[in-house]
């Protein structure tokens, strides 16, 4: 039961819970590192399964148990914590006197938002939030409740050995991290963003993006699955592009590399699904 990869499981759900304490503690600036922290014992405690062949059914229940907490309700739970601070940010914005309502403290500024929600909400307190669109941050639920179907679907989908049907919850997990670290980042001068940025962090923008991605993991879109097989570049030169631009692009783009890797990841499959069907529809 406690074997090494199964330690490294449980690891990655107990990064899941610290990363949910810390977002809604407002530190939206660090929680997301310890999802990644999570991604990373997910990978590992699978690759020391196989190379110490102690890989069973039981260890593949953890391993879902902790990534529905990890990549299910941990980015849930960040989600809706961006879509409470994209309802009303008015406090970021420079007045017309030059005078704003909060400084620098971004552990402050967000705790201070979703006590405000919870207020709202709760005890239907007088605030920015008392009105109808304080049910709108529960948007956000889609995340997990579509993460658990999607786990649910891999360990019986016997199809999914060398690619993925519909996105993997930590990709959707990682992509869904942009939003805080991006917002964190840029806290200071968030008045002088462009509006287009803005428009991005608004609470209705981050509600439909919340939805949309969460339906895409349970899609049966074939993606393209990081296992190698073999190593050569015929097999593989998707999964090798994927990995060579990211690797190029991380340094150079920071924040913005984590969109942009998403998105390259379901034009690749999708091209890669493509070829795959012009090459049966020719084989057959």
């Amino acid at each position: 039961m406690f074997n090494l990869a199964n330690l490294f499981t449980a690891a990655n759900m107990l990064c899941g819970f610290v990363s949910i304490i810390l977002t809604l503690a407002g530190r939206i600036d660090i929680a997301p590192f310890f999802i990644l922290g999570g991604a990373v014992l997910d990978f590992f405690d699978g690759f020391i399964a196989r190379k110490l062949k102690i890989a069973g059914p039981m260890g593949k229940q953890l391993d879902s148990l902790a990534d529905m907490i990890t990549f299910g309700v941990a980015p849930g739970v960040l989600m809706l914590v961006m879509i409470i601070l994209g309802i009303d940010i008015s406090s970021l914005i420079p007045a017309e006197d030059g005078a704003r309502v909060y400084q620098n403290d971004l552990s402050y500024f967000v705790y201070f938002q979703v006590a405000a929600w919870f207020q709202a909400l709760v005890y239907e307190v007088p605030n920015n939030f008392d009105a109808s669109i304080k049910f709108l941050p529960f948007v956000a639920m889609v995340i997990p409740f579509f993460s658990m179907f999607r786990l649910a679907k891999f360990n019986i989908d016997e199809n999914q050995s060398d690619k993925f049907i519909g996105v993997p919850t930590p990709l959707n997990t990682i992509f869904f991290l942009f939003f805080p670290l991006y917002f964190s980042y840029n806290l200071q001068n968030w008045g002088h963003q462009p509006k287009v940025i803005h428009a991005l962090f608004d609470c209705y923008t981050l509600s439909a993006i919340s939805v949309l991605f969460s339906l895409l993991m349970v899609s049966n879109i074939p993606m393209i699955a990081l296992k190698f097989k073999t190593w050569t570049w015929k097999d593989n030169y998707f999964r090798f592009s994927l990995i060579g631009i990211s690797l190029i692009i991380i340094p150079l783009l920071t924040f913005w590399a984590i969109p942009i890797i998403v998105f390259l990841y379901l034009f690749l499959s999708l091209i890669e699904n493509y070829q795959t069907k012009k090459k049966n529809e020719i084989q057959s």
